[in-house]
């Protein structure tokens, strides 16, 4: 079975619009008969989880030892990790693709690695090579459009595009998200 693995912010209440999109995103996923797999705690982990759980699916939370939390209640399966970095990888190696929800610096550091890490050919063997990389438009739209800058560097004057902007689709909704994700 596929598995989506789900970043996002451990912040938003269950009373937060962040948290009902989430949650609506499980249940989409899950209904298409695919894993949701994120990092197990609070806030937009523990929505999209309770909504894939509550469609009848399996979830996995991807915990970390440093912080003393159990995971949350929807969590089928835990897989407790040792440190911060090995908990990233762990999450991104279990990915057959990835949908980045609102969320902060942890959730930019996740981002970050598996779009570099699909973006570095030879760090494909990891990752099992380019994977849909969906990212939530309204919320990450001022960091991409920043790191489209990047080509400017090398020269101001030229439009170059970057190849790495084409390892990421902006969706707009969960159920973008998850319509894109039909083919998985």
């Amino acid at each position: 079975m596929k598995t989506v693995t789900i970043f996002g912010s451990s912040l938003p209440g269950e009373d937060s619009a962040a948290y009902a999109e989430a949650r609506h995103l499980g249940r989409l996923l899950a209904e298409r008969g695919l894993v949701v797999c994120n990092g197990g705690y609070a806030g937009l982990m523990e929505a999209s989880s309770r909504g894939a759980r509550e469609a009848g699916g399996h979830t996995v939370g991807v915990t970390c030892a440093i912080w003393p939390s159990p995971p949350n209640g929807w969590v089928a399966e835990e897989v407790r990790t040792h440190s911060f970095s090995e908990r990233i990888m762990t999450l991104i190696e279990r990915g057959d693709a990835y949908i980045v929800l609102p969320g902060g610096t942890g959730t930019l550091a996740e981002l970050a690695l598996a779009w570099e890490m699909m973006n570095k050919s030879s760090l494909s063997r990891t990752v099992g090579g380019r994977k849909p990389l969906l990212v939530m438009e309204t919320y990450w739209r001022p960091v991409i459009d920043c790191l489209k800058q990047e080509p400017t560097l090398a020269c101001p004057t030229i439009d170059r595009h970057s190849a790495a902007m084409d390892l990421i689709t902006l969706v707009s909704s969960a159920q973008q998200a998850a319509d894109k994700l039909r083919p998985l």
